[in-house]
């Protein structure tokens, strides 16, 4: 069973928090991979949140190649980070010769500033990253994880504690920041492993990750695939999740509380006694290649930076969230809260229940969403 750790806070925060949460967290994961989403960053990137962000691991060939094609695209380079790793060859991971975390400049005439992406912009993004996912696939050139103003994503194969130590993220004083991480410990069980498919995913904005199984995987892919060009990979049934999510949110254009009620919906024999069941039972009978079945827990962040927790009817993969007046701290064990902030109030704990969505806002407000 994988283990999650997810962190929401007033300040930017290390990824070594949500390191240590793993470490706690030890026996539920076997070593085979750390992938982390981090948004609203701060540290190194503080200066630089309007403008696009790539994360991608690739070679040298890969890394020539990328910066053609940004180069051919009209993006300009704004600012590189270089990550200071320790080389040494005693570490557990399947190191990539090339880290690269940098910010672009639009091309013209897009080369205008908001506080998120225009439409335009949007497209520009997705069908850039798209372009270099496909071009870097050839002789595993690289992996490009996210390329989208204020999001950074990191995804390794190996022991995390070695992964922490070659990035030097166990250091709270890392210049990688931010106020809202999402991270997961284990590579896929159900399928090869490969760095694609290590959770959190993130799409356009939206980030999500996954506890558990969806045995209707291959319903939900064969629907998702004629939805959305970006809606590929599938290397984890996960995925699936982020593509309703981003189809509900983003193509539909439909409220959050919806999410819910297309993953997991309510029985006809509920929605009978329901003021919006016509409205329910549309949804259900339309989307209905959109349910997923099996125990599961899904993490959430929205593009406006609240964070979500829903969890399948079954409610078989516990899931708990504990907060100070600082952050919202939220793990697969408690003793992964624990870590981080013990001496919180654990009469305020959270545990999602199986009809609920919970949604941490961006005052650090904890809303429970009946479904």
């Amino acid at each position: 069973m994988c283990r999650m750790a997810a962190i929401k806070s007033k300040h930017p925060v290390s990824p070594a928090l949500t390191l240590r949460m793993m470490l706690a967290m030890q026996k539920g994961h076997d070593n085979s991979g750390f992938a982390m989403v981090m948004q609203d960053l701060g540290g190194a990137f503080a200066e630089f949140k309007k403008f696009p962000l790539l994360s991608m691991a690739c070679s040298s060939a890969g890394l020539e190649r990328a910066e053609e094609i940004l180069e051919t695209m009209g993006f300009s380079p704004k600012f590189d980070y270089q990550p200071d790793v320790v080389n040494d060859p005693a570490l557990d991971f399947k190191r990539m010769p090339h880290y690269v975390f940098r910010n672009y400049r639009y091309p013209e005439p897009l080369n205008v500033y908001h506080e998120h992406p225009t439409p335009e912009q949007k497209k520009l993004l997705l069908d850039t990253r798209l372009k270099l996912r496909k071009a870097l696939s050839h002789e595993n050139q690289g992996y490009v994880y996210s390329f989208w103003p204020d999001v950074l994503t990191l995804k390794e194969i190996g022991d995390p504690r070695d992964i922490g130590t070659y990035f030097q993220l166990w250091n709270e004083d890392h210049w990688l920041q931010a106020r809202v991480i999402s991270a997961q410990c284990r590579q896929n069980t159900n399928y090869k492993i490969v760095r694609y498919a290590a959770h959190p995913f993130f799409l356009e904005g939206y980030t999500l990750m996954g506890n558990g199984e969806n045995t209707f995987y291959q319903k939900n892919k064969e629907f998702q695939q004629h939805l959305h060009s970006s809606y590929i990979g599938f290397e984890s049934d996960t995925q699936c999740f982020l593509y309703t999510l981003h189809y509900v949110c983003e193509q539909l254009h439909w409220p959050l509380e919806y999410f819910k009620h297309v993953i997991t919906p309510l029985t006809f024999e509920e929605m009978n006694d329901r003021a919006d069941g016509e409205t329910l039972r549309r949804i259900r009978q339309s989307l209905m290649h959109l349910e997923i079945n099996g125990p599961n827990t899904v993490v959430f962040v929205l593009p406006d930076n609240r964070m979500g927790v829903v969890a399948d009817a079954k409610k078989l993969r516990p899931y708990v969230i504990g907060r100070d007046d600082d952050m919202v701290v939220s793990a697969s064990e408690v003793c992964g809260v624990n870590m981080v902030i013990p001496q919180r109030d654990t009469e305020r704990d959270i545990y999602p229940g199986e009809r609920e969505t919970v949604v941490v806002n961006n005052a650090l407000e904890v809303e429970r969403w009946n479904q």
